[in-house]
């Protein structure tokens, strides 16, 4: 239907990963030019209808003083915005470790809000890794066994610069999507880790949380960044959509409007960002 309305229309940005340093040219990503694409995709956001836009982590490659010029930026976006750390927002000197979520305006570190009739839920990835916590913290010392562990299976993932989730945060999870399925609400959880399909970038012991979007039935999409070149899966009800890193490329920047109907979720993607219908 050529005038059908959405349900609900965001905004999505992956990896800015600013800082003031040179590019690494080897990988394409220009560090320093994320303020300027990061800028130009805000003015295109600003000139949407949208409920919100959400950063998918990775705002900073590293260093606390890179998160003022950045976050300066998101000054300029008229629409709510919802940030959320990845990995190298915690290359930071270890006295400011615990402080990345109050620096991001976070509620909390994993957080849930309801937009347009869906339930949106923010997981934190980070929270059992190496470089979240200093060296002799319990949840730091839970990320070295939980990486020699999946180093000893042989896991695609078993990567310094991947994460994973406490049973806390896995038991609070599960209860939002049963309240948000008692309640008759779809839900989006967003992240920075992938979960699917398979890539070595997922999120440490990413098939709990696909296990329990599959028994849970009514996750309809995962949203995420950290895999710069961007992915697409698909399992039970769930779509599974890796955003491209802005940080990558010299000029072009990429970004998203996302827009759900009752029976699809429509991508726009602007700069290298993919356009997709997804079915529901």
């Amino acid at each position: 239907m050529p005038h059908e309305k959405p349900l609900l229309r965001f905004g999505v940005i992956a990896d800015p990963q600013y800082a003031d340093l040179p590019p690494w040219l080897e990988m394409n990503r220009h560090y320093a030019n994320s303020l300027d694409k990061l800028g130009r995709a805000i003015g295109v956001l600003n000139g949407e209808d949208l409920s919100f836009v959400v950063t998918l982590g990775d705002l900073i490659d590293r260093g606390w003083e890179s998160f003022e010029p950045v976050l300066s930026v998101y000054k300029e976006l008229r629409h709510e915005s919802f940030l959320m750390p990845g990995n190298h927002d915690f290359l930071v000197a270890s006295e400011h470790l615990a402080d990345v979520h109050t620096r991001l305006g976070m509620p909390a570190a994993w957080h849930d809000f309801s937009r347009g009739g869906f339930r949106f839920v923010v997981i934190d990835g980070n929270e059992i890794s190496l470089f979240s916590t200093p060296e002799g913290h319990p949840r730091h010392t839970l990320a070295r066994q939980r990486l020699e562990a999946l180093l000893a299976e042989g896991a695609i993932n078993a990567k310094e610069w991947n994460g994973g989730i406490s049973d806390e945060q896995f038991a609070w999870l599960e209860a939002v999507l049963e309240r948000a399925r008692a309640a008759g609400e779809k839900v989006v959880v967003l992240g920075h880790y992938p979960l699917c399909p398979e890539n070595e970038h997922n999120l440490w012991s990413g098939e709990r949380l696909t296990g329990l979007f599959a028994r849970s039935g009514n996750v309809i999409a995962y949203l995420n960044g950290h895999n710069h070149v961007g992915n697409l899966g698909r399992a039970g009800n769930t779509w599974y959509v890796n955003f491209k890193g802005m940080v990558d490329t010299e000029t072009e920047s990429t970004f998203a409007v996302v827009e759900i109907f009752a029976d699809r979720i429509e991508i726009t993607g602007h700069g290298r960002e993919q356009s997709r219908t997804l079915t529901l």
